[in-house]
């Protein structure tokens, strides 16, 4: 039978990955346009967090992992890690987002720890 202490520690052993779509609004791009691009980074975040749910959901060593994708000056895909996790799920994030061709975000967390 499972006590409300062991319930506990069974949910806090769950990793919450969180992919979040930021859309700037851009002067000069059509709205319908815009729609279609804020649509496709919509689909392109869920299925970034479904892929990585593979790869990492099982992690226990921290709690979250908050990832930003958005659009760059140039339409690219950007990316960036937002809060602080192991340097192996910094290296799963960076594998993953080149493999989809998506470029880092300046600024970016892997790039502030490196400079330290």
């Amino acid at each position: 039978m499972l006590s409300f202490t062991n319930i506990c520690s069974i949910m806090a052993l769950k990793l919450t990955i969180t992919v979040l779509a930021i859309k700037e609004p851009r002067p000069g791009v059509a709205l319908p346009l815009e729609k279609v691009m804020d649509d496709r980074l919509n689909r392109l975040a869920a299925e970034m967090s479904a892929a990585l749910e593979a790869r990492v959901g099982n992690e226990q060593e921290f709690d979250d992992l908050v990832i930003w994708l958005s659009y760059n000056s140039s339409y690219a895909i950007r990316w960036k890690i937002v809060n602080d996790v192991p340097s192996r799920i910094e290296e799963v994030v960076n594998k993953l987002c080149a493999i989809l061709g998506y470029v880092v975000w300046k600024g970016s967390v892997l790039d502030l720890k490196s400079k330290r």
